[in-house]
């Protein structure tokens, strides 16, 4: 028999990403063939969907839909009137966002890569860790991301993330250890450690130059 599962959505934690709020759906229910999350907007005039433009690297071909309330998309500097039901699609690279113009608006946003296979890259699980990370943080990122990780390691940008963090608080060869897993996991990390300055602590330690080589 095939496995599935079941929740409402109101039941999915919520979490805080740069001001909106967003439910990971595909993580909750084990999604891994395409990402899938719901964000609402707490009071009229909130953003709902923050704003993403075309120098953002992991850009997906985007599908919005509009699940309760009201919204008012900027797509590409122009403005779009979305009501409950409406469906709004965005290739990977479109300027775009929303804001509420009733409380409680909530948008269903579904993504995947054109022509590749999807590949969850864990952002779910970073996002409530971020604003500790830009406060400079490091030491209580990493210890929380150490948990994070060891209950989710098939994620290599959380164990990159965890390596820049544990760079910067002195834990060097941890650092490098976990730098390795990701590399491990996916060659991009490879170019990524090459140029991130929060890796520069650990330059000098052994292994990591054949790491980035």
């Amino acid at each position: 028999m095939a496995t599935y599962a079941v929740a409402h959505l109101d039941e999915i934690e919520e979490f805080e990403d740069a001001g909106s709020h967003y439910r990971p759906i595909r993580h909750h229910l084990g999604i891994t063939a395409f990402g899938v999350t719901a964000w609402t907007a707490h009071q009229t005039g909130d953003v709902v969907i923050n704003r993403h433009d075309q120098d953002d690297p992991t850009a997906d071909q985007e599908l919005f839909l509009v699940l309760r309330g009201h919204a008012v998309f900027q797509i590409d500097g122009e403005q779009l009137d979305a009501p409950t039901g409406t469906l709004v699609s965005a290739p990977p690279g479109t300027d775009r966002m929303a804001t509420a113009t009733k409380d409680r608006t909530t948008i269903l946003l579904v993504e995947g890569t054109p022509g590749a296979a999807y590949e969850a890259r864990g952002w779910e699980l970073w996002a409530p860790l971020a604003p500790l990370y830009q406060e400079g943080a490091y030491r209580e990122v990493a210890d929380q991301l150490r948990t994070v990780v060891a209950s989710h390691p098939q994620y290599p940008m959380l164990f990159f993330n965890l390596a820049c963090c544990e760079s910067q608080c002195g834990r060097a060869s941890e650092a490098v250890e976990h730098l390795r897993k990701a590399i491990e996991m996916s060659e991009a990390f490879r170019d990524s450690a090459r140029n991130d300055s929060d890796l520069d602590p650990i330059r000098g330690e052994p292994g990591f130059q054949q790491l980035i080589s």
